[in-house]
């Protein structure tokens, strides 16, 4: 937990309003967690959580099982951070292409944006199968080894790009991670040329994802989409058609948002 959080040299109000954030940033961590939890992960008295709770729980923003004494996130948190996105209205205008393409593949598909120097998922439709990528909206994920990631960094401005890339660790999660900021730099180029990102077992062991970018009105990268496949439904001869429909969908997106120039051919 981080020091500042409840100091006594910071003022009350303060001190109360880290509190509040750190049960926020607790519950985003988790999706269902008990106040002896919480105060043991943040050094809290039981009392002073359920306190915090309840008054967010009374707000809206924090919701309670009815079957337990476990908490999680509630909607409304999600409608606050939508407002933070590129565009307001991306997961409105992505939802039914996304729904769409899983139809098609029978896979998931995920919408990322960029945040800091990762990703975060911010809309999801789920595979039709049983066995399927584990994820969830508000996740985040690296940039150097998701197709999502890749793509957005393919197709951003090469100044912005060397920033956001200041701040990203290449850290390995697989054998087939890129770990190297010069290799990763050569893997968009390649990305950029075939006009689409993948991930081959970088992130996560036995699965395989497709990316394309989604444009703005002004031309710019602000969302990645991608269908993710275990390996062993991964038909490879396949992989063009896939690419199809996601770029299909992408375009369609990217005209609403005013995109007027496509740039992926």
């Amino acid at each position: 937990m981080d020091e500042d959080i409840g100091d006594a040299k910071q003022p009350e109000s303060v001190a109360a309003v880290l509190k509040v954030f750190a049960i926020l940033n607790a519950l985003g961590e988790r999706s269902d967690i008990g106040i002896t939890d919480l105060s043991v992960r943040l050094a809290m008295p039981k009392a002073t959580v359920y306190r915090f709770l309840q008054t967010m729980k009374s707000l809206g923003y924090v919701r309670q099982e009815s079957d337990s004494e476990r908490y999680g996130l509630a909607m409304r948190m999600f409608e606050i951070g939508a407002k933070a996105l590129p565009s307001p209205d991306l997961v409105d205008l992505a939802r039914h292409p996304m729904q769409m393409l899983a139809d098609a593949t029978g896979e998931t598909v995920h919408l990322g944006s960029l945040i800091d120097s990762e990703i975060i998922y911010i809309h999801k439709v789920d595979s039709r199968h049983m066995l399927g990528m584990y994820s969830r909206v508000g996740r985040r994920a690296p940039l150097h080894c998701t197709a999502i990631g890749k793509v957005l960094m393919a197709w951003e401005h090469p100044e912005r790009r060397d920033r956001i890339l200041d701040g990203a660790e290449f850290k390995r999660f697989r054998d087939k991670t890129i770990t190297e900021r010069d290799a990763f730099l050569a893997e968009l180029a390649t990305v950029k040329a075939q006009g689409f990102g993948e991930d081959r077992e970088e992130f996560d062991d036995h699965i395989r994802c497709l990316g394309v970018p989604i444009f703005d009105r002004l031309g710019q990268p602000i969302a990645g989409m991608s269908v993710s496949f275990p390996t062993f439904r991964f038909d490879v001869a396949k992989a063009p058609e896939y690419v199809q429909m996601l770029q299909t969908a992408s375009r369609d997106i990217s005209l609403k948002l005013g995109c007027t120039n496509y740039p992926i051919k």
